[in-house]
Order: C-alpha cells, then sequence, then structure tokens
C-alpha cells in the first residue's frame, strides 16, 4: 500500500475498482481512536454498504501499529457525567458492532500491534492477516474495567472460552505466532509479504456471488450469536436457488471460466 499522508486525520476511505480500504490515521499515538473518529467509521461504513460496486472492506491502519484502542482518557476529559462516559463507551460498541454486520466481507490487515478495544475491532472483520512481528493484549483487569457484553461474546465465540478467559483475566501481551495458534489471526506473513497476502484474499473474495456471501455471513454471525434466524436463512438458500447468481455460476463453471457476478 502507498504510504498514507503523515499528518494526524479522521481516518482514509480509499476505493479501487471492488475494493475499499480504511486506514486509521493517527500515527503518533498508535492510531488510538478519539470519540470524533467513531461518528466517521459510521458514515463510511454506510457509504461501503450502500455502494453495490464495493465487494470487500480492508481495514487497517498507519505506521507501526493497527490501533491502541478507543482512548479511554479522552471520554473521561469530556464527559462531564456518568451518563456521557457510559454513552461515550456505548458508541465505541456499537461502531464495532456495526462492522461485524456490515454485509460485504472484511478483512482486518494488522500492520503491527493491536491493543484494547481495537482487539475487538480488528475480530469484527471477517478475516485478521497480521504481520509475524504483531502483538495484542487486552488491559481491560488491569484498569480495572468490566468490558462490554457484545465484545466478550465476540472473543469467546471467536476464540473460545479458555482463550478468551487468558486474554481477559492475565491482561498479559502475546505475540504473532501465539495469536495464530489461537485463532485470532487467519493467517501470520512476514511484513514484505503482508500486502500480498492481503491482495490475494481480497481477490478471491471481490470475485464470488455478493449476495450468496452477505447470505452466508450473516447466518454464521447469528449462529456465533446463539441467534440463528434458521427460517430467514433458509428463505434465503431457496431464492439463490432460482437467482441470477447460481446461474452464472454454474454457467460460468460448465465453461471453465470465471463467473462474472
Amino acid at each position: 500500500m502507498p504510504d498514507a499522508a503523515k499528518a494526524a486525520s479522521a481516518p482514509l476511505l480509499e476505493i479501487s475498482g471492488a475494493r475499499a480500504t480504511i486506514r486509521l490515521n493517527r500515527p503518533r499515538h498508535l492510531n488510538r481512536l478519539q470519540s470524533e473518529d467513531l461518528g466517521d467509521l459510521t458514515q463510511l461504513f454506510d457509504r461501503i454498504e450502500a455502494d453495490p460496486a464495493i465487494r470487500v472492506l480492508v481495514l487497517t491502519g498507519t505506521g507501526r501499529a493497527f490501533s491502541a484502542g478507543y482512548d479511554l482518557n479522552s471520554v473521561a476529559n469530556r464527559a462531564t457525567s456518568e451518563k456521557e462516559q457510559q454513552s461515550a463507551g456505548s458508541a465505541f460498541e456499537l461502531v464495532v458492532n456495526r462492522l461485524e454486520d456490515l454485509g460485504v466481507p472484511t478483512i482486518c490487515r494488522l500492520n503491527g500491534g493491536v491493543y484494547g478495544g481495537a482487539t475487538d475491532l480488528a475480530l469484527a472483520c471477517d478475516f485478521r492477516i497480521g504481520v509475524d512481528t504483531a502483538e495484542m493484549f487486552m488491559p481491560a483487569a488491569r484498569l480495572g474495567l468490566h468490558y462490554y457484553p457484545s465484545g466478550i461474546k465476540r472473543y469467546v465465540s471467536r476464540l473460545g472460552v479458555d482463550n478468551a478467559k487468558m486474554l481477559f483475566l492475565t491482561a498479559q501481551k502475546i505475540i504473532a505466532p501465539e495469536m495464530l495458534r489461537i485463532g485470532y489471526l487467519t493467517a501470520m506473513v512476514p511484513s514484505e509479504s503482508l500486502d500480498e497476502e492481503v491482495d490475494r484474499l481480497a481477490t478471491i473474495l471481490a470475485g464470488n456471488a455478493p449476495l450468496a456471501m452477505r447470505g452466508m455471513k450473516r447466518a454464521i454471525n447469528e449462529f456465533a450469536r446463539g441467534k440463528f434466524d434458521e427460517e430467514a436463512a433458509d428463505l434465503r438458500h431457496r431464492e439463490s436457488m432460482r437467482g441470477n447468481e447460481i446461474k452464472e455460476g454454474i454457467k460460468a463453471f460448465a465453461e471453465k471460466r470465471p463467473p462474472k457476478f
């Protein structure tokens, strides 16, 4: 990827063909998210969702880290009441959940360390490709913070009970090979191979049937949350059997060519 602007800014959006890239861009502070960034991210997610030409989203950071998470000091300093502090925390949770619910497949390009709430932001993506020098830790127990419920559910459903307990209750840092072992990373690569691996996966996802992927992603996420709408999933399945995507898919398979969805 080309170098982003050095000056700190709100998250940056780049669209290239079927691929959208959102880059967190506060490198001097390890891309720590400010309260104003949350609204910007939500608007970017809405823009991506509304554009049928976008088939895949890549989320990454500028500089040597992916993100240091949400700036809790900013919340404490700006909020004048407990209600405002709770509202700010809820806003971050809503942004992470919105990312998880995006219809397009999402890839987190972990260009470096990931800390605090950013670990959940990355976990909300469908895939996480990280450099072999990456590290992560969840400091909630060390800070005296009870993490928000949907984040805990995501950790447990993605990583399992024992790994979620290890990360939350010990607040210990782990490095890339361990992140890969527990399933936090989808793939681990040397820094010089990061873009190649992200591009490879993004190309695969952008070439698959968007409606079928959207529906299956929704079903998988619902199942992971224990709230699987089997009737709705069955309806999407039956509609796909007579839709345009399957017609093109079968035709392309017979003609031994890539499908054009």
